[in-house]
């Protein structure tokens, strides 16, 4: 009989999601994984069975911690416009505070694996059409408060909306200033 885990899975999928954002599926060795969450190859492949299984896993992770605060924060009471630069500015302040400017990890994962890993692939496109859904009812509520003109088309206007946060996240991983992403917000939010 096999000794009982030592470790709690959840924390452990919690800091493998860490070493793979930071330095993506390809750039993670098993090696930075077992030094990450403090464990033996043998364990992390008997819990998690390859590192694939347990990058899927971050992948989850991330949708539920990140991915689920962006579409709370655009939930918000208030006006429409003010909750999404609200958002906006708080994804680019928070990408340009992080020291290792890691970005959005579904961003990144789209950018190095969309077309090579299937799994990969559909766990990115279901989080961004989750977003994409949550800006689009953003808009059509803005339109019934008349904040946003009501002829404009919400599913494109959502669909503009995610392509300028997967904009400002890559942008925000390569410039040390704020003030091209302060450009993009207000340009986004003064389009609307």
């Amino acid at each position: 009989m096999g000794r009982p885990k030592q470790f709690d899975p959840d924390v452990a999928v919690e800091h493998a999601m860490d070493v793979f954002w930071r330095k993506g599926y390809a750039g993670t060795t098993p090696q930075d994984l077992v030094d990450a969450i403090g464990i033996g190859k043998g364990s992390l492949y008997n819990t998690f069975g390859s590192k694939h299984a347990l990058f899927e896993r971050a992948l989850r992770c991330y949708h539920d911690s990140q991915a689920v605060a962006l579409i709370e924060m655009l939930d918000e009471p208030g006006p429409v416009k003010a909750r999404l630069r609200k958002t906006l500015e708080f994804l680019a302040e928070m990408d340009l505070a992080d020291p290792d400017r890691r970005g959005c990890m579904a961003v990144n994962t789209a950018a190095e694996l969309a077309g090579t890993d299937q799994v990969a692939t559909e766990l990115v496109q279901r989080m961004f059409a989750r977003t994409e859904d949550a800006f689009r009812a953003l808009i059509e509520e803005g339109q019934r408060s008349g904040e946003i003109a009501p002829e404009r088309d919400p599913a494109a206007l959502g669909s503009l909306l995610l392509n300028t946060v997967v904009g400002l996240r890559l942008l925000a991983r390569v410039t040390e200033s704020p003030d091209r992403l302060v450009r993009v917000i207000d340009a986004t939010v003064g389009s609307l």
